[in-house]
């Protein structure tokens, strides 16, 4: 087939630049690559080109196809040169003075119809066309590193972006092998707007002396089914990199609270604590391999207490069962008895105001999380309130390690972890189908192919229920009294009337 775009301009040989350059010339399309250094341009030809050598060593290429794709990638030394190309992608840094500064110039060598994308992740796209007598020719074309993995691209469009722009780069896309989801020229578009919850609700939990980071990983993972934890994910992104994102998000969205940053990230850039690139991150890492302390081993008891489960128990039905599968001795009656262990199971809340509202003795109070059905988890989560006792504390430990399965025992929180992060996530990923940034099922697609997720934020919120999420929202703004955590009205009322969130507007 042919390729829409037959010549193609790419700025900036950086890790982007390069993964561009490579898919492109894969299509079909002649590549002209440009970078203030010729050396440096050259150097990423060579780089390229040791790529689909390694891609004929495994298989994945033949030798004639490798061949003619060298043959479409050349350097040129001057942006002069690329006066013919029906199309320029820039990937140059990450600044909007640079990029907009660059555009104007370009503007003046391309032809008219030369289409202009940009691949920046937050920059804005109206921003950027504003110096431009042809803005409807400029639109944004994000990809995600590496590019030859990572198989969608965003197309977004600014406010004077011509429609017809937009429709040739998703077509395009798919020529590349990736597939394109339409954005609007908000801050984040998609990918890096929807991800904002996972790590700055998981660095809020650090911040509140919750967990540690690798017990939040492990809880995130084992819960969940995330591939990597928030402290992982950001270890390998790199500070320097995910930081200033989160920052530029905040300011650009005015401050909003959904999305503020966090003080931990900041002191540890500063301090060039980065990630595994450098070796020492939220973890340290030797030859590549993070090291990761062990988990406290299983406390041993050996007279266990019976157990009574509040009535307010979410889930309570299926937490009795579980009690029952590891043997425990059940309390039935309206009250515990004097030595009974309490669990309590909230949506939301903290243990500790359970133990309040339902009037229990809170050195005995030790909380489940329910959320998710415990033969779907690896992991069970408790979690005791500052009054609990450690002999009731270690008794509920192992109680519920007593069919092997890990158990994490964390600081009262409300919403203890992983309630509070998909909380997070399913409500930022509401609110963008609210303001009408994108279409919930480009939503869940991009999620979905760009941050790896087990599943897209909305069937997310589906699977744990709409109402519960709600509900979770509700509680954990009473408790701590954030509007960070006020429920979008795309959630609110599709979880009132028991509504998919997947479900569009009529």
């Amino acid at each position: 087939m042919k390729p829409i775009f037959s010549c193609v301009g790419v700025i900036g040989v950086g890790a982007m630049g390069r993964g561009i350059a490579q898919i492109v010339a894969q299509a079909g399309s002649s590549v002209l690559m440009f970078d203030s250094n010729i050396a440096t341009t050259r150097t990423a030809q060579i780089g390229i080109s040791a790529q689909w050598d390694k891609l004929c060593e495994k298989g994945r290429l033949s030798v004639e196809a490798a061949a003619a794709c060298k043959s479409r990638l050349s350097c040129v030394d001057a942006l002069a040169a690329l006066a013919d190309c029906d199309m320029i992608i820039e990937a140059v840094a990450e600044r909007i003075e640079v990029k907009a500064s660059l555009f104007a110039e370009l503007e003046g060598v391309v032809r008219a119809t030369t289409v202009m994308a940009t691949n920046t992740s937050s920059l804005s796209v109206t921003a950027l066309g504003a110096r431009l007598k042809r803005p409807e020719q400029l639109a944004g074309f994000h990809f995600f590193n590496p590019v030859p993995l990572m198989k969608v691209v965003e197309v977004v469009a600014g406010l004077k972006t011509g429609e017809a722009v937009c429709t040739a780069l998703a077509a395009y896309a798919r020529q590349l092998g990736h597939t394109p989801v339409m954005a609007q020229d908000t801050p984040g578009f998609i990918v890096n707007h929807a991800g904002r919850a996972y790590g700055t609700e998981a660095l809020r939990i650090v911040n509140e002396s919750v967990a540690d980071f690798s017990t939040i990983d492990r809880i995130l993972k084992d819960q969940i089914g995330f591939k990597l934890g928030p402290f992982e994910l950001m270890d390998l992104t790199a500070l320097d990199v995910s930081h200033p994102v989160m920052e530029s998000i905040y300011h650009q969205y005015f401050e909003e609270p959904r999305y503020r940053p966090s003080v931990i990230t900041a002191q540890r850039l500063a301090g060039g604590v980065l990630g595994r690139k450098v070796g020492e991150g939220f973890y340290l890492y030797e030859d590549g391999k993070a090291r990761i302390a062990a988990e406290p081993a299983t406390p041993s008891v050996q007279d266990m207490p019976s157990v009574w489960v509040s009535p307010r128990a979410a889930r309570r039905a299926e937490l009795v069962t579980l009690l029952k599968t590891l043997q425990a001795k059940i309390e039935t009656g309206g009250a515990p008895s004097a030595q009974a262990l309490i669990l309590v199971a909230p949506l939301g809340f903290d243990v500790t105001t359970m133990a309040i509202v339902e009037r229990l003795d809170p050195t005995r109070t030790v909380g489940v999380d329910m959320l998710v059905d415990d033969a779907a988890s690896k992991r069970r989560v408790l979690a005791t309130n500052p009054a609990t006792r450690p002999d009731m504390r270690d008794a509920a430990h192992a109680l519920m390690a007593r069919d092997g399965k890990a158990v994490s025992v964390i600081r009262d929180s409300g919403g203890f972890v992983a309630q509070r992060v998909v909380a997070a996530i399913v409500n930022i990923a509401s609110d963008m189908c609210q303001q009408g940034i994108c279409s919930p099922s480009d939503l869940e697609t991009a999620v979905t192919l760009g941050l790896g997720y087990p599943m897209g934020p909305l069937r997310m919120g589906d699977l744990y229920g709409p109402a519960n999420i709600l509900e979770i929202l509700f509680n954990m703004q009473t408790v701590y009294g954030d509007p960070r955590y006020r429920p979008s009205p795309w959630l609110r009322r599709r979880g009132a009337i028991g509504l998919s969130l997947l479900q569009g507007e009529q």
